[in-house]
């Protein structure tokens, strides 16, 4: 699943290609989506702006509609000239918007819903989201309260409830621990604020180091992990094994080195 750095630097590649640039066209096989656009008059506005929320990204429009799509496992933005070749299929497409000779194109994302600005202020996924890791304005210490809420909950699943904190999914989950030596499925009311704050600045400085990389890496060279899809293989740090658990409902997968994370 894309991570909050995925979809920071969607949203910023799209600000870049539509920012300020008027809607020519905009198509989407998804009724609701395509009855929206007719209704709040889409064509012929400009794009306001783009902008990520953890793991959601939003164009918002002249006149204050916003376009909501959050990519699950499989979704993905990409950007065109019109008239190129698309790299996926186009039945794939969920949402297509022109803007003159620019097409961005959201293929396969299993949450795309066209907004007024009233409804984009109360959706229930968006008001729920916890501090954004990748803000400027991010706010450790309300994210900490949040996580301290977890109460009972394990770290490793708690990391991954956007509600406390928002950005982080499985492979910062497991590399984020990792690097802070804490066991995955320790309860959350088991660690002290200074083992939580560790937890947030970890996981702050990796997604926001890998904001401008082309392969996102944790170990400072492109596509490398320390624990993350290495089960089985030898710890980089101790050569013990490498586990793979199922944590969380529902149940994702879990990479830890049991003799570095007691």
């Amino acid at each position: 699943m894309p991570e909050g750095d995925t979809i920071w630097r969607a949203a910023r590649a799209l600000q870049a290609a539509l920012g300020g640039r008027t809607v020519t066209r905009v198509s989407s096989p998804l009724p609701a989506v395509a009855a929206s656009a007719r209704r709040f008059g889409i064509v012929g506005r400009s794009v306001a702006r783009v902008e990520a929320k953890g793991k959601h990204l939003l164009v918002r429009f002249e006149g204050g509609a916003v376009l909501h799509t959050h990519q699950g496992m499989t979704g993905s933005w990409h950007l065109y000239r019109r008239g190129s070749r698309w790299r996926q299929a186009p039945h794939l497409a969920r949402v297509v918007l022109e803007a003159g000779e620019v097409v961005a194109v959201c293929f396969r994302a299993p949450r795309v819903e066209l907004l007024s600005a009233p409804e984009a202020a109360r959706q229930a996924a968006l008001v729920r989201l916890g501090p954004d890791l990748m803000a400027e304005a991010f706010d450790a210490a309300a994210a900490r309260a949040r996580l301290r809420g977890a109460g009972a909950m394990e770290i490793g699943a708690a990391l991954l409830d956007q509600s406390r904190l928002a950005g982080v999914g499985n492979v910062y989950k497991s590399e984020v621990l990792f690097l802070c030596g804490l066991d995955p499925f320790t309860p959350v009311a088991a660690l002290d604020a200074a083992a939580l704050d560790r937890v947030i600045a970890t996981a702050r400085r990796q997604m926001r180091r890998n904001l401008d990389a082309v392969s996102r890496t944790t170990r400072g060279a492109p596509g490398k992990h320390w624990v993350y899809r290495r089960a089985g293989q030898p710890c980089l740090r101790c050569g013990a094994t490498v586990e793979r658990r199922m944590q969380g409902d529902p149940p994702r997968s879990t990479y830890l080195c049991r003799r570095c994370q007691r």
